[in-house]
């Protein structure tokens, strides 16, 4: 079974910029969406922004403005290039891929994880 690979995770000052890519080690097919999903301590793990197989993309509102979201469909890779960091955004970056079972079902694969941590 194919698992996502994420890097670009790490330390930075606020008001600066990160770029985490996400990427299977194998093939995955039958793909509804990707995307970014977070979890700061205490918190639950929350949308960042996904895109779909259309290229539909959709953000959460403290991302808006500050965050994009771009895929490379050949590679199955998506990226996520973050600005204006704030110490707000500090928490561990899940990569996430939806995709269609056989049984018309939907199905995710989750990345282990890769921890920004944003200094003020």
């Amino acid at each position: 079974q194919a698992q996502l690979v994420e890097s670009g995770g790490g330390l930075v000052q606020a008001g600066g910029s990160l770029r985490l890519s996400c990427a299977p080690s194998g093939s995955i097919f039958r793909i509804n969406a990707m995307g970014w999903y977070r979890q700061a301590p205490g918190k639950q793990r929350e949308l960042v922004a996904s895109i779909t197989s259309g290229d539909s993309t959709n953000y959460a509102d403290s991302a808006k403005g500050r965050f994009t979201l771009s895929r490379d469909s050949a590679k199955n890779t998506v990226y996520l290039q973050m600005n204006s960091l704030e110490p707000e955004d500090t928490a561990v970056y899940y990569c996430n891929v939806r995709v269609w079972t056989r049984e018309l079902r939907l199905s995710d694969y989750w990345g282990q994880g890769t921890q920004v941590t944003v200094s003020s």
